[in-house]
């Protein structure tokens, strides 16, 4: 079923308004061009909104909206403990991360790790993180948002593909990522308003027009199997969310990971004004991260009653928008859409900023400003060719796309961390034992793939953790000790306090999550 006409209408009123939205909030005064720091950083100038919304929607995409509303039609509420753990992982990021990535200045995460550890640790971060961003995150958003509009607007999978991407490309070519934080608290009421619109009918549908409290009473009665947070080992998909270990294991390191040292997440915070303005932000992120099963869980169980028996769970959040009346169902496919482009936007700039900032500036010396801001468009655009090309062969055999990618991830992750924790908070660490960390936790990981393919891969990545924390440990006390000299980032004096609305707003937070869990242990 494809859109009417007032659908159309209203996603081409978003399209060319977010375009042009984009191109107005990334102007630069007269007489100013613009430098890299204006391109990759936004001149350092972001507000807390835009960074908590610009946060979520590098987030929150078909990688998220289609894979975890898949997830939840399979697995069931469990898997909103990606989004709730995220918001508590969110509270530390501000808290113990985000001073000592400001006060040193930091541009990405490599630069950071050069500064702490010395160039081969950059050099070997900087290409993992391209590849995975080019090929998995790209290709994944790509691939999924397609999905979505071929299934919801009849529009062939492959040109959805194409447009989808060109159109992110384009909207913040010019701007960089200004042009995207700026527009992304858009983009984000766009998505709450219409994951709420469609969590509202569905519900309202499963009572028969009896409210949404009593929808989903209903629904809660019909599958409770599916409201369990922690899964028991007997639970089918015990192996994809391990019972406590979602609490206390390897999902820590896994959020950690993502929201703490990733370009694409943390580049937003590092564009702050100030900590204060940063930690703000982020308090703001962990607010809608809460907010976010609701959007995106719940339209998945919802679909447990309203289209039982998908041929795969990827089909769950399209089918239910299939639902929806001309008009809304416009506006909730532009959320959606509002949802992918502003994710990919987030991926391009980041790709564009490790290449041009960590590769081509260390080649390149005496590049000048208006050169480096020239490769950086040059590289978004070979990113998002290379995503469309490889999307399909990369993604299209696997029913439940999200699971896939937080697996593959699972890889690194684990020895990220332990690279990053140690350099930030263990002055004797240095770069053998982070060497050691990364190249681990990919053989390690691997190992324990092929030899205990029983082990769920949140176990996995904990135990990964583990080992590649005491392998780092132990590599970094028998190599060479790291002179004080060559530790170029500033560790120690570094302020960690927060204000008070901060502290009220992290135990607000945990309480939220406590009852959560409490609730539907």
């Amino acid at each position: 079923m494809g859109l009417a006409t007032i659908d159309i209408a209203v996603l081409g009123v978003y399209a060319v308004f977010i375009f042009f939205l984009a191109q107005w909030v990334s102007r630069e005064k007269a007489g100013h061009e613009k430098n890299a720091k204006d391109y990759f950083l936004a001149g350092r100038s972001l507000p807390w909104w835009a960074i908590g919304a610009s946060l979520i929607a590098a987030n929150i995409s078909a990688e998220q909206i289609i894979g975890m509303a898949g997830s939840g039609y399979k697995v069931g509420l469990a898997i909103a403990c990606y989004e709730w753990m995220a918001a508590l992982t969110l509270i530390l990021v501000g808290k113990f991360f985000l001073p000592i990535f400001l006060e040193n200045q930091i541009y990405t995460m490599p630069q950071f790790l050069e500064q702490r550890y010395g160039s081969s640790v950059r050099l070997t971060l900087a290409v993992f993180w391209l590849g995975v961003y080019v090929f998995v995150n790209l290709a994944s958003i790509l691939w999924l948002g397609s999905i979505a509009v071929n299934a919801v607007a009849g529009v062939d999978q492959m040109t959805a593909l194409v447009v989808l991407g060109l159109f992110s490309c384009a909207y913040s070519l010019f701007g960089g990522l200004k042009a995207v934080a700026l527009t992304d608290i858009v983009q984000v009421t766009l998505l709450v308003l219409g994951g709420l619109i469609i969590g509202y009918l569905a519900l309202n549908q499963i009572s028969g027009g009896q409210g949404v409290l009593a929808g989903f009473h209903q629904l809660t009665l019909a599958v409770p199997e599916k409201f369990q947070l922690i899964l028991t080992r007997d639970n089918p998909n015990y192996k994809d969310l391990p019972g406590i270990s979602v609490l206390v294991g390897g999902l820590w390191v896994m959020n950690v990971s993502y929201w703490g040292f990733n370009q694409y997440i943390i580049q937003r915070a590092l564009a702050a004004k100030s900590v204060r303005e940063a930690q703000k932000g982020v308090v703001f992120a962990a607010f809608l991260k809460l907010l976010m099963p609701v959007i995106i869980v719940l339209p998945g169980l919802a679909a447990l009653l309203l289209v039982p028996n998908l041929a795969t769970p990827d089909q769950a959040y399209p089918e239910v928008m299939k639902m929806l009346p001309a008009g809304l169902k416009g506006l909730v496919f532009a959320a959606l859409v509002a949802a992918i482009v502003a994710s990919l936007a987030s991926k391009i700039n980041s790709v564009a900023t490790i290449f041009t900032l960590d590769l081509y500036a260390h080649v390149k010396k005496e590049a000048s400003q208006h050169h480096l801001v020239a490769v950086g468009r040059i590289v978004s655009v070979v990113a998002v060719i290379i995503g469309i090309v490889v999307a399909k062969p990369l993604l299209g055999n696997f029913d439940q796309a999200f699971q896939y990618i937080q697996e593959f991830t699972g890889f690194f992750t684990p020895g990220i961390c332990v690279i990053f924790l140690l350099g930030m908070f263990w002055p004797r660490a240095n770069a053998a034992g982070a060497l050691t960390a990364a190249i681990g936790s990919a053989v390690l990981s691997l190992a324990l793939k092929v030899w205990l393919p029983e082990l769920p891969f949140i176990d996995r990545v904990g135990v990964t953790f583990l080992a590649c924390l005491a392998a780092a440990v132990v590599v970094s006390l028998v190599a060479p000790a790291q002179q004080v000299s060559q530790i170029k980032v500033k560790l120690k004096g570094i302020d960690y306090s927060t204000s008070t609305s901060f502290n009220l707003a992290a135990l607000v937070v945990l309480v939220i999550v406590s009852a959560l869990y409490i609730t539907w242990w």
